[in-house]
This record gives structure tokens, sequence and C-alpha cells, in this order.
């Protein structure tokens, strides 16, 4: 394994005792103009994510109705009541965003599958740079402000639902995650700079529990007065 990556993961809580749990709940608001591009409706409503850390599986619970949630896996999105009946699916979800540019309107099932592997990815970060058929690389460190930050690449495999294939990790002097960056696959590929912060450690593991996204410029900095997604993490249970 990656020294750098090693000593990350032990920060976080350990490899150990993240291979004990099995999955994740935590509460989340979220926000951003993001959303009003594609033409969703989005509130401040609380709302219940659950992700599962060792296969791509993840819901959140209401959606769209008080009885109903989201069950997201890479090849199929589904809304679903809360005993299990299906309310619409899609099977192949990624293959639904052929075309697709900043502005293109979502449907329901477009919003679900980017909940479902963006948060997926979020809560499972940086414990799933270790995951089988995952790269990683130290690039060159980049300076913001006095301090100086570390950079992971990681190259994801072809079976990994996440935004894009090719993701840089910055991590502190701390080895705190700092800052995750990306381009966004499935609104035509722009690229986000998402800033990370308010640690919190819930059952021995160590996460951010404030994520803001923003588009990125061409010196790779975020436009910070161009907030497109925000999310906030509570009540963090691991079991």
């Amino acid at each position: 394994m990656n020294a750098l990556l090693r000593e990350i993961l032990d920060v976080h809580g350990g490899l150990e005792r993240w291979r004990r749990y099995n999955k994740v709940e935590a509460t989340i608001v979220s926000g951003g103009g993001f959303f009003p591009l594609k033409g969703v409706l989005q509130d401040r409503n609380p709302r219940r994510m659950t992700v599962w850390l060792h296969e791509e599986r993840s819901s959140v619970t209401p959606y769209g109705a008080p009885d109903q949630r989201t069950m997201f896996t890479p090849d199929r999105i589904a809304i679903e009541k809360l005993d299990g009946t299906v309310v619409a699916q899609r099977y192949a979800p990624r293959d639904s965003f052929a075309g697709h540019q900043m502005h293109t309107p979502w449907d329901p099932l477009h919003r679900a599958y980017f909940n479902g592997e963006a948060v997926w990815t979020y809560l499972t970060t940086p414990f799933l740079l270790a995951m089988d058929g995952v790269r990683v690389e130290e690039t060159e460190a980049w300076r913001e402000g006095t301090e100086t930050w570390r950079v992971l690449r990681a190259y994801f495999p072809s079976w990994m639902e996440t935004h894009c294939m090719v993701q840089d990790f910055f991590f502190g002097e701390d080895m705190m995650l700092r800052r995750h960056d990306y381009s966004v696959n499935v609104a035509g590929g722009f690229p986000a700079a998402q800033l990370t912060s308010g640690y919190i450690e819930a059952d021995g593991i160590r996460l951010p529990s404030l994520r803001r996204a923003y588009t990125r410029g061409p010196d790779r900095r975020p436009i910070t007065d161009m907030l497109m997604v925000s999310i906030d993490f509570s009540e963090v249970a691991f079991a």
C-alpha cells in the first residue's frame, strides 16, 4: 500500500477498525446552486442516508414522499416504498446521462442516482482508496496560504460508479482531507473543487462533516462565489 495512504487511513481510524463495520448512517442536509440548474426542487429538510461500506450501495430516506426511499447500486437506481414496493427504477442508470450538459434537466431517478454515487463516495473516503482495483499515486503538493497539502491522485476501476475515473484528494499536515477535486461526468464533465471541514469522530472513524463543492477555475482554484453543492453531515453512526 502507498505509504502516504497508510498514514492517512491510520489517522482516520485505521483500516482494521473500518473493516469491522458494514455500513454507516448519517443525517444529511444538502443545498447549492447545482440542483436548480437541473430543474430539481431542493430543500433544507434533513434526510437519513445509509451507505454500505464494502459494496457500492446506498439509500436515502425520505425521497419524494415520507414513505419512500432510494436504493442505489452501480447497475440500478430505484425509488421504493419503505416496504420495498418499487415506485420507479432504471437499469444501467449511467447510460441515461448520455449527452447531458450543465443545464440538462433531471428526473427524480437522475437525482437519486447522483445522490447515491456521490454520498457513497464521500462517506467511504478515504478508505475507498484502499479498495480492490483502486490505484493511487502522490502528485505535486499544493500550496494553500501558509499550508502545504499533499495530494493523492486516485484512478478508479471501471466497475465503480463515482464522479469520474481520476480524482485528486488533498490532505493537510495532520493528514485530514482538505479538498477533493473531480469532474462531474453526469453533467457535461465540469471541473469541481470540493472543500471539506468540520471534522467529527463517530465510532472511532474520523470524517469531515461539511462539504462545499465549487466550480474549479483554469488555475485549479475553486470559484467560491459559485457554490454548486453543499452537504452537512450529522448524527453519524457506524454499525
